[in-house]
């Protein structure tokens, strides 16, 4: 690091001054680190007038002038990757539950007389009725005891889950 600043490290100010509508420049500014050993080191500063015509100097080859060249900020593989997550994205949040889902649907239109299930509030009992919309269910042997339920209340289908 020579000066404080890391290798490469190049940084340009101009100071711009308005005069009737016109721009008109009065310094140039440019700090820069070279790799030779024989390129003199210092900061210069050299006023400009309008007459004059600044040119620079550089490497020709872009592959050794590193600074001249700006990577894009969505490359090849940066766009591979985001098309990547996104894909991940939509078969955790998405596919997943939809599954899921549609299983479940399945399940409790193939519910039949005899079944047993439990319900999303814990309750377990065996299928007695099967109508539209509600199931009855037997959930008590000893008493006879009977409740009607939703389709959507039953969590799961405890005959078909041991088989």
């Amino acid at each position: 690091m020579a000066g404080g600043y890391p290798a490469g490290y190049l940084n340009t100010r101009f100071e711009k001054r308005i005069y009737e509508g016109k721009i008109k420049m009065n310094n140039i500014w440019i700090l820069a680190q070279t790799d030779g050993s024989d390129a003199p080191s210092g900061i210069s500063s050299e006023p400009v007038t309008s007459n004059e015509q600044t040119t620079t100097t550089g490497q020709s080859d872009p592959d050794t002038a590193p600074l001249t060249k700006k990577p894009s900020p969505f490359g090849g593989t940066q766009l591979i990757f985001l098309a990547l997550m996104l894909v991940l994205m939509y078969m955790i949040l998405f596919r997943g539950p939809r599954k899921k889902q549609q299983q479940h649907k399945q399940m409790i239109q193939t519910l039949a007389k005899n079944d047993k299930v439990q319900t999303i509030g814990g309750i377990i009992g065996t299928v007695m009725d099967v109508r539209e919309n509600e199931i009855t269910l037997k959930i008590d042997e000893s008493n006879n005891t009977k409740i009607k339920i939703l389709r959507s209340a039953i969590s799961r289908n405890l005959s078909k889950d041991n088989n």
